[in-house]
């Protein structure tokens, strides 16, 4: 053990003292505010830190607190989180910032096993967490850690498989200085990302470079070993549009679907639409899919609009727009009319009174 630890003390000692003069200047390393930094830890999953910032400050802007956060709707959130994609870490986020209020009194847990029972924080972001808002000696593996340290120590294996994981997670545990955890877990993160490079690692720029068993045997790139990713499916859909009077003109009105809260992009809105089958051509399958669509509105209408058995689209499109007006304008953007998965709201394109004329078109 006492070895052990005289040949890790030099690898923490280079490592940090390069990072105390290298060390990225990031919004979130300004704050001890550990709601903040929870943010700016979902964010980075998954995303780069130069598209994570454009994000970070407006967010915060927006819900300042985890009490604003869980006050809000999720179609609040989801306009926060627009763009950055992974739309399913915005409602695990709002989902755990409810359970903090109700669980834990409004205060971020401190522990890492408090945090992995969160929604959407598993076991990276709660060391993380854990690590750099409590001061927690907790170890921490993201993708540019998992590169180090494969490198560092020549650690075969798929990163993704739990047997790999497992051994990267027992070496960055094992090398965290006591109490400095919170500045030597990102220093790591630091190093894979300025130094430790996917590609073309600058080991010659590197502080660690001769602790490195990847670089004296010349096997930087073969670190880490990855299997090649499964191809990513194509998948073509239509989508059709309602409205009423001109289409996009002041006061027009246009239907769109919410989708499913456990489908891909669950919770955001869209023309409603579907996907093309296989044979089918795009002019088919936009036929198909508004039949379907109209088949499932007609039975949305009769549930509020007794007698109503069948209608065609325009018909369809005009007694939607007449007859869930009033009902429509009661409520605020972005709420269920009923408690099917998606149902079309009226949306209005444009300030002023909108017509409800009965000129309805469908594509």
């Amino acid at each position: 053990m006492a070895d052990k630890v005289r040949q890790t003390k030099p690898l923490q000692r280079d490592l940090l003292t390069w990072y105390d003069v290298e060390a990225r200047d990031l919004p979130w390393r300004q704050t001890e505010d550990p709601y903040a930094i929870w943010v700016s830890e979902i964010m980075l999953q998954q995303t780069r830190v130069e598209v994570a910032l454009s994000y970070y400050a407006r967010f915060l802007e927006r819900f300042p607190t985890i009490e604003a956060l869980a006050s809000a709707t999720i179609d609040d959130v989801l306009k926060a989180w627009e763009g950055l994609g992974y739309y399913r870490r915005a409602h695990n986020l709002h989902r755990a910032a409810k359970v903090v209020i109700e669980e834990h009194g409004g205060r971020v847990p401190a522990s890492g096993k408090e945090l992995r029972a969160l929604p959407g924080i598993g076991a990276y972001t709660a060391g993380a967490i854990a690590s750099i808002a409590f001061g927690l000696d907790e170890p921490v593996l993201d993708g540019n850690i998992i590169r180090v340290l494969s490198r560092l120590f020549c650690i075969g294996g798929d990163p993704r498989l739990s047997k790999t994981r497992k051994a990267l997670l027992r070496k960055a545990a094992s090398l965290i200085p006591r109490g400095d955890a919170s500045r030597f877990n990102q220093a790591l993160m630091d190093l894979g990302a300025q130094i430790c490079l996917p590609r073309s690692p600058r080991c010659h720029a590197c502080p660690v470079a001769a602790h490195c068993d990847a670089h004296h045997t010349g096997r930087e790139v073969l670190f880490p070993q990855r299997r090649a990713r499964k191809r990513i499916p194509h998948v073509d859909i239509v989508s059709g549009v309602v409205w009423d009077d001109r289409p996009f003109s002041p006061g027009s009105k246009h239907l769109i679907a919410k989708r499913n809260e456990d489908d891909m992009l669950g919770g955001l809105w869209e023309f409603p639409g579907g996907r093309v089958e296989e044979g089918e051509t795009f002019e088919e399958a936009l036929a198909t899919r508004r039949e379907e669509i109209v088949t499932a509105m007609v039975e949305e209408v009769a549930s509020h609009s007794a007698g109503v058995a069948s209608v065609t689209a325009s018909e369809w499109a005009e007694q939607l727009l007449d007859g869930f007006a009033a009902e429509i304008e009661e409520r605020s953007p972005g709420t269920f009319l009923s408690t099917l998965d998606q149902v079309l709201l009226q949306v209005s394109m444009a300030s002023g009174d909108p017509s409800t004329s009965g000129s309805a078109s469908s594509l």
